[in-house]
């Protein structure tokens, strides 16, 4: 029984952890918002942009099923993009329960509707769970890079803007942690990870256990490398660019529907729209808390806005995406429990 309850109290902590994490930084942005100006402030907001904002990001949804689906059609044409486009959706409100089990929460979605290698044996499926993890990975690596090069291009083109907060708040910080030892620990575990692996192709026969990971380890690069064989590639990329620029578009939107950040225009809009990704990257569900954190930590370096002012930029644009989250991953969620 113990051994039973032992993931399942693992699992607990680990959620417990999060939202500790998500209700500190929650506590450290709203601590000095005066509630009553608050509330004030929302009701000026223009409401129309931040319905735009919501319609950009609802579409944003669509593109994401439309992308993943290209890199799915090597390995099983059947995978249609109403299963992709729910996968996103149910991937994403799962992130609310705990943070990135969504992809692989989505991964099971693509799998449940994949068409069987063989009629015989149903249960072993064109699109196993390994090969769409793949996939998953390499979208999401994908997706990290365009930020990271987009991040750099803002930064650079615009320093004397934005460059001292990302030096401050991000590369100093970073600089500090990144000492020699640190490169010490991770030549360690690159040699712990070559050794670990030629273990496990060395064993990958006459070891149940080293078989087993071989194979999903197998799978995950079976999934990652059909995706160079897909076919119109330019798609693929098509769909990155016009993604990213709903995400653009949710931005301004949000700016747009704020009196108080008239002065800023789209490229403070395509910034915003990136450091908001960072603050979606802290491992805490849904972005609760980091993204309202760091929203307005950069409002206020770059452009001077009270902390409190800029909690509530965070809290329209976090609210509002992630009411449209929830209402697609729910819908999203009855439709795959009804489909047949």
């Amino acid at each position: 029984m113990t051994a039973h309850m032992n993931p399942t109290i693992k699992k607990t902590l680990k959620y417990l952890a999060s939202a500790a994490v998500a209700v500190l930084l929650l506590w450290f942005s709203f601590r000095d918002v005066e509630w009553a100006s608050f509330a004030a402030v929302l009701k000026e907001c223009h409401w129309g942009y931040v319905a735009l904002s919501m319609a950009a990001g609802s579409f944003a949804f669509l593109l994401r099923a439309l992308r993943w689906r290209r890199l799915l059609m090597p390995i099983d044409e059947s995978i249609s993009t109403l299963t992709t486009f729910n996968g996103v959706n149910i991937g994403m409100i799962s992130n609310f329960v705990f943070p990135r089990i969504g992809e692989f929460v989505r991964c099971g979605v693509i799998t449940r509707r994949s068409a069987p290698v063989d009629p015989e044996h149903p249960d072993k499926k064109k699109a196993s769970y390994d090969k769409v993890l793949g996939t998953v990975v390499l979208e999401r690596s994908w997706e990290l890079l365009v930020m990271l090069l987009l991040l750099a291009v803002v930064v650079i083109a615009g320093f004397k803007r934005f460059g001292g907060f990302f030096v401050e708040q991000i590369w100093n910080p970073m600089a500090q942690r990144l000492d020699f030892s640190i490169w010490w620990i991770v030549a360690l575990l690159v040699a712990v990870s070559v050794a670990g692996l030629w273990l496990l192709w060395r064993y990958r026969e006459s070891n149940a256990f080293c078989s087993k990971v071989w194979g999903i380890f197998k799978g995950i690069l079976q999934g990652f490398a059909s995706c160079l064989n897909m076919d119109k590639k330019w798609l693929f990329f098509a769909y990155t660019a016009c993604i990213w620029l709903t995400y653009w578009l949710m931005a301004a939107s949000t700016v747009w529907a704020a009196p108080f950040l008239e002065h800023l225009d789209i490229i403070d809009a395509l910034f915003l729209s990136l450091v908001g990704g960072i603050g979606f990257a802290v491992p805490v569900p849904g972005g609760i808390g980091a993204f309202h954190f760091v929203i307005s930590l950069a409002l206020s370096m770059v452009y001077g806005i009270p902390m409190e002012m800029g909690i509530i930029y965070a809290t329209l644009s976090h609210t509002s995406q992630a009411i449209t989250q929830i209402f697609f991953g729910a819908v999203s969620y009855v439709v795959e429990a009804v489909r047949k």
